[in-house]
């Protein structure tokens, strides 16, 4: 009888010193270069066959049993963020304003966590795993391009599997839903051309600040408005630049923002809705524009199967008890790209207790123990599926 928790238990100490390691030397959006080379020499030092340099930094690193069967993949995001930590860790970031505050570490120490010991127990399984390690997540996106790279062929990835550090969920727990549990993300950027001069005559100018002011009020209007009150959207802008002097009115602005919602026909809306306003706004105050729109990252969409063999895994690992439906959010995740090429699930590992910092925060941390659940979750899944 296979006692997997002892099993994963051997390796803790290895599991957190690659955490730490990987903490250490934080890297952003296409520039993970030390991480990605980290990552290689931890899978060659277990016997997988890797691959470096997919979409730039991207690694993959593949466990061949030996018997013939299907593909599983655990994927894991390496980009870090541009903050500058303020943990106080003795193994905090030695990037300068870079820092690990989404979890990327621990979810690359889960994935080598889950090779070295599957590993070891490769006679009992048939088929192939794939643990790929995915640039960009932060954005611009790296899933995309490893798709494109042909990551999912060779042999072809039949279950795709991640995991997300969740503070929102007391320490310990395991969220699973069935279908959407991520929104479709956009990005757009506006510049508003208006005609610039002194502050002491308006009525010379365009003042492309209050046409800005103007858009934004009506981009507002979209979803109060315009959308299905029961089809949750969002709009928001998260950044307005225009004008350099109090006495000058400025001839130009700068707005970005994005768009969320769970459903992909009013996400594929998205930027015929905006160009319409923009310009209408424009037109009635005698202004230009120009829009840039970026359709990011689809929904998020668990496959129903996989989503209860993930809650089955899950309960042996925590106990039924700590395994919860989580409900949707409008956060985005490129993992959707893999769900949209084979049988899936994403799903949250909870880590929240008193005092714990949200992600995306200068002081995120989290018990390190956490990390042994998020492994044993993965290795009871590639048992179930290819044992």
């Amino acid at each position: 009888m296979l006692d997997l928790k002892s099993l994963i238990n051997q390796d803790k100490d290895s599991i957190i010193r690659v955490r730490r390691e990987l903490h250490r030397i934080p890297e952003t959006a296409y520039t993970e270069e030390k991480t990605s080379a980290r990552l290689a020499g931890y899978l060659l030092d277990h016997g997988l066959d890797i691959q470096t340099g997919i979409a730039k930094y991207g690694v993959l690193g593949l466990l061949r049993t030996g018997n013939p069967g299907p593909t599983l993949m655990i994927r894991a995001d390496m980009d870090a963020l541009p903050i500058t930590e303020q943990t106080g860790l003795p193994f905090a970031s030695t990037h300068g304003g870079a820092m690990h505050a989404c979890g990327h570490d621990a979810h690359m120490a889960m994935a080598v966590g889950a090779a070295v010991v599957l590993g070891k127990i490769k006679d009992r399984l048939s088929g192939n795993i794939k643990f790929l390690f995915q640039p960009a997540e932060e954005g611009p996106g790296g899933a995309k391009p490893m798709i494109e790279a042909g990551v999912m062929e060779q042999p072809k990835v039949d279950y795709a599997f991640g995991c997300h550090l969740w503070p929102g969920s007391p320490e310990g727990t395991i969220g699973v839903k069935a279908g959407t549990i991520m929104a479709a993300m956009n990005r757009f950027d506006i510049r508003i051309l208006g005609s610039g001069g002194h502050g002491a005559m308006p009525h010379l100018c365009v003042d492309a600040l209050e046409v800005a002011t103007q858009v934004v009020n009506a981009l507002q209007r979209i979803v109060s408005r315009h959308m299905d009150p029961l089809k949750p959207c969002v709009v928001t802008i998260g950044a307005f630049h225009a004008g350099k002097a109090f006495n000058i009115i400025p001839g130009e602005a700068e707005l970005c923002g994005t768009t969320r919602t769970f459903d992909l026909e009013i996400s594929n809306s998205w930027e015929e809705r905006i160009r319409k306003i923009v310009k209408g706004v424009c037109d009635s105050m005698g202004a230009r524009f120009e829009l840039k729109f970026e359709f990011a990252y689809p929904p998020t969409i668990n496959d129903p199967f996989m989503a209860e063999l993930v809650r089955s895994c899950a309960e042996q690992a925590v106990g039924k008890e700590n395994v919860f439906e989580p409900e949707p959010i409008m956060g985005g995740e490129d993992m959707s790209f893999f769900l949209q090429k084979a049988k899936g699930c994403y799903f949250f590992l909870g880590i929240g207790r008193p005092g714990c910092a949200p992600l995306h925060n200068a002081k995120f941390d989290f018990n390190e123990d956490i990390l042994l659940l998020g492994v044993e979750t993965y290795c009871r899944l590639a048992l179930e599926l290819l044992g």
